[in-house]
């Protein structure tokens, strides 16, 4: 173990797009490590001998190990070590939680910065692909067995990376027209460019996943024919959960009043915001207000910005304090101009004679004692109403499971919420059928759904070993 002194006490920054230029285009904001600012905060690594980074991975990359051949200037081997584990490095260097996660357990961190450990995941994976590096590993020999994965999403994704390299056949069946879930249509270019996302789906192309798209699982896909009919051995149910939410208030029916979801997969994965190069239409307003406080929601608000918003406006319950969304993401936006309208809430939207959006009514909060999420409770401030114009509202205030498979399949367990009822290892109540991902556990993070992918996927491989 190096000794702590002669580690930098800070990690290397990263690049990135001025705010001014960046809130009005939608190229990446940061520009990613070079090789030499790499080598430099790899060096920064103690090579602890019981590494707790790695207790706070949810697919258990060996970070020391990758961390260190990156030391050593190895770097497509770098890449190649983090993919024994995680299909998607390029994707997870960029969108992970790192700060809550490996970066949080970092034992430099007690007394420094941790180690960059998602930029430097994004640098290896990045280093390997543009420089044509990629090696496709060798797969065990072929079981015979045959796996159906309903949703290209994150968790489907992992549970195909796993199960292919096994020697099992693998067909992902996705309802959209390009394969990546929410990391398509969820994801705003200037976070997660979708050239990325493609390129790792074509990587799991070459280890010879088939990807069957425009299917609905639920509609043209029935999960009972899979397995009774057409020659399945097993299903893995990783549909998401895009189902839109939004609040109960008069005046959500007006025009120009979207859902997150809507918003964004218009704009991410139907190209909006290249229109007329894209057929596809999005409401450009001039005072946008975004409902929530979660990642989703500073996608939409740095979107509606880049879209050519004169002011956009986060309105949230709480305080910053309870900002669920990550604080690179909140430290962007308020970079980029975004203004946040706290312990504040909707209370009503009112139109104009055309029925379109006009204005919004709030209301002041205050916050009260902890709820069962153990933050505390936002309560309204008697007498506080206001009213401001907005002419685009966009609500970020959660989402839900989406019927369409769930209500298909006969047998399958439920929960009240509408989320499938999985075991620890993904398995639910029909023989033969996993689930894992924001479909079992409501919307978490891209590397969770990829961590109870992963745990499915050993479940199903011995399951078809035994079978």
């Amino acid at each position: 173990m190096k000794n702590i002194n002669e580690v930098a006490k800070t990690r290397t920054p990263m690049r990135e797009q001025e705010p001014k230029v960046r809130a009005r285009n939608f190229l990446e904001v940061p520009y990613g490590y070079s090789p030499e600012e790499a080598h430099l905060e790899a060096a920064r690594c103690l090579q602890c001998p019981r590494p707790m980074c790695v207790t706070g991975c949810p697919v258990n990359v060996n970070i020391p190990e990758f961390v260190h051949l990156i030391d050593e200037g190895d770097f497509a081997g770098a890449a190649r070590a983090i993919k024994k584990t995680n299909a998607l490095p390029a994707v997870c260097g960029r969108v992970c939680p790192q700060e809550n996660q490996c970066e949080s357990k970092c034992v430099l961190g007690k007394k420094f910065q941790p180690v960059a450990i998602g930029r430097l995941e994004r640098f290896a994976a990045d280093y390997e692909r543009e420089n044509g590096l990629v090696q496709i590993p060798e797969k065990e020999p072929s079981t015979g067995k045959k796996v159906a994965i309903i949703g290209s999403g994150p968790s489907g994704l992992a549970v195909a990376g796993d199960l292919i390299l096994r020697g099992h056949d693998v067909t992902i069946f996705e309802a959209f027209h390009k394969a990546g879930g929410v990391l398509m249509y969820g994801i705003p270019e200037f976070r997660l460019p979708k050239d990325i996302v493609q390129k790792e789906i074509q990587y799991l192309e070459k280890l010879g996943v088939q990807f069957e798209l425009n299917q609905v699982g639920g509609q043209s896909v029935d999960v009972r024919e899979l397995l009774e009919k057409e020659g399945f051995d097993a299903v893995f149910l990783g549909v998401g959960a895009g189902l839109p939410a939004f609040m109960d208030i008069p005046g959500t029916e007006l025009g120009n009043v979207y859902s997150a979801n809507e918003y964004l997969t218009r704009s991410n994965l139907m190209k909006a915001y290249r229109f007329p190069e894209y057929d596809t239409p999005i409401a450009v307003g001039r005072n946008v207000c975004v409902v929530g406080g979660g990642n989703v929601a500073m996608d939409a608000a740095r979107t509606a910005m880049r879209l050519g918003a004169e002011s956009v406006k986060i309105v949230y319950r709480r305080s910053e304090a309870e900002l669920p969304a990550r604080a690179e993401e909140v430290h962007h936006a308020k970079e980029e101009g975004i203004e946040f309208c706290l312990l504040t809430s909707p209370i009503s939207l009112q139109g104009d004679e055309d029925g379109m959006l006009a204005s919004m009514t709030c209301v002041k909060m205050e916050l009260g004692e902890p709820d069962a999420s153990g933050r505390r409770r936002p309560v309204e401030v008697a007498g506080s109403e206001y009213t401001f114009d907005t002419d685009l509202v966009i609500f970020s205030v959660g989402t839900g499971a989406n019927p369409i498979i769930t209500h298909s399949v006969d047998g399958l367990e439920l929960n009240k919420r509408g989320y499938i009822v999985a075991d620890e290892n993904g398995r639910t109540s029909i023989d033969g059928v996993w689930a894992g991902g924001d479909i079992v556990t409501g919307a978490a993070t891209v590397i969770k759904a990829m961590g109870a992918g992963r745990v499915a996927a050993k479940d199903m491989h011995e399951w078809l070993s035994q079978k």
